[in-house]
């Protein structure tokens, strides 16, 4: 896959409350991989929010399981993932596929059948696009981010005009 295709997710909504279970699960998917800040809770949060636990606790009724895939460092995200309990991969290494391949193999589940869910194009999406998996793509869940993600975010909004999206 070329870089630029790679930077371009499947589908982008503006937060989980727009995730269609329905077309997903018309998919074949049954397994959604999410990253945590920024998407799923703010950035660098110590622990869910009412929100995390709305949409993880939504997803699981619907029949969908689910998986952390974090850059994060183990401990806070297998205590957030413990908080919502579900699995969790942690240094994931995104934009490698590494990460969500771990977290395929852990999940026991086919990248036919899953999807990667975040907010940032040069991580999230990269790497559920090296994979091989279905992405989404969120609008970032607060204003309030680390300066390192602040400092990609005008070539990630490049990236975002160039492609439409």
């Amino acid at each position: 896959m070329n870089i630029f295709k790679a930077m371009v997710p499947d589908k982008v909504i503006k937060s989980l409350d727009e995730l269609s279970y329905d077309d997903l699960a018309a998919r074949g998917i049954d397994c959604l991989l999410l990253d945590f800040d920024n998407t799923l809770g703010p950035d660098h949060a110590t622990e869910p929010t009412e929100y995390s636990y709305k949409i993880v606790n939504t997803a699981r009724d619907k029949g969908f399981k689910m998986c952390l895939v974090s850059n994060a460092k183990s401990g806070r995200s297998d205590k957030i993932a413990k908080m919502l309990d579900i699995p969790c991969v942690t240094y994931a290494h995104k934009p490698r596929a590494d990460g969500v391949n771990r977290a395929l193999a852990l999940m026991g589940t086919d990248r036919s059948r899953a999807v990667m869910i975040g907010d940032q194009v040069f991580t999230d999406v990269m790497a559920g696009r090296f994979a091989g998996v279905y992405t989404i793509m969120c609008e970032k869940y607060a204003r309030k981010e680390m300066w390192y993600i602040v400092l990609k975010r005008p070539f990630e909004k490049l990236v975002r005009l160039i492609a439409g999206f």
